[in-house]
């Protein structure tokens, strides 16, 4: 999943659930839970690997790695401004959107220091997506599961 629907969909669960419960902990909490609840769905990957691209810019590959950075950084930059222009603005809510990509960081980091605790959720993590990475859905429906969660994302953080 790109990170920009992990960052929306976070911010609006986190704020909603929030401003249900009033319990800050819960809230991050299910945000958290969220970045999985995405990953079960079929979706596009940015990244063909986080492991083959930290492996180039381990070995001193930054160059390699610029397109990488670059529609990472772009994304991140776009689910911030969604969130900017959907939303009332509040610094939890931003919080809640990097809650929400904390797992997918985890994997980054996971790949830099391997053989860490890390692996242990790096296994977990990759359960989630075995299933839609075993099946070939169309690319319709795993670019439609994306739109969806944006969407549904928006209309939760302006309502």
């Amino acid at each position: 999943m790109i990170l920009l629907a992990h960052m929306v969909f976070g911010a609006a669960v986190g704020y909603k659930a929030y401003f249900l419960t009033n319990n800050i902990l819960l809230a991050g909490f299910l945000t958290l839970l969220s970045h999985y609840f995405l990953d079960a769905f079929p979706h596009v990957e940015y990244l063909k690997s986080t492991e083959e691209s930290i492996g180039r810019l381990k070995n001193g590959g930054f160059k390699e790695n610029l397109a990488d950075f670059a529609m990472v950084f772009s994304d991140f930059c776009t689910g911030l401004l969604i969130i900017f222009l959907a939303s009332t603005n509040q610094a939890v809510i931003y919080a809640f959107a990097l809650i929400g990509a904390i797992p997918d960081g985890l994997t980054i980091i996971n790949s830099l220091f391997p053989k860490t605790i890390l692996q242990k959720h790096q296994h977990m993590h990759a359960m989630v997506h075995y299933f839609t990475k075993i099946k070939k859905f169309p690319m319709f429906w795993r670019i439609a599961t994306q739109v969806l969660a944006v969407t549904i994302s928006i209309i939760l953080l302006k309502y």
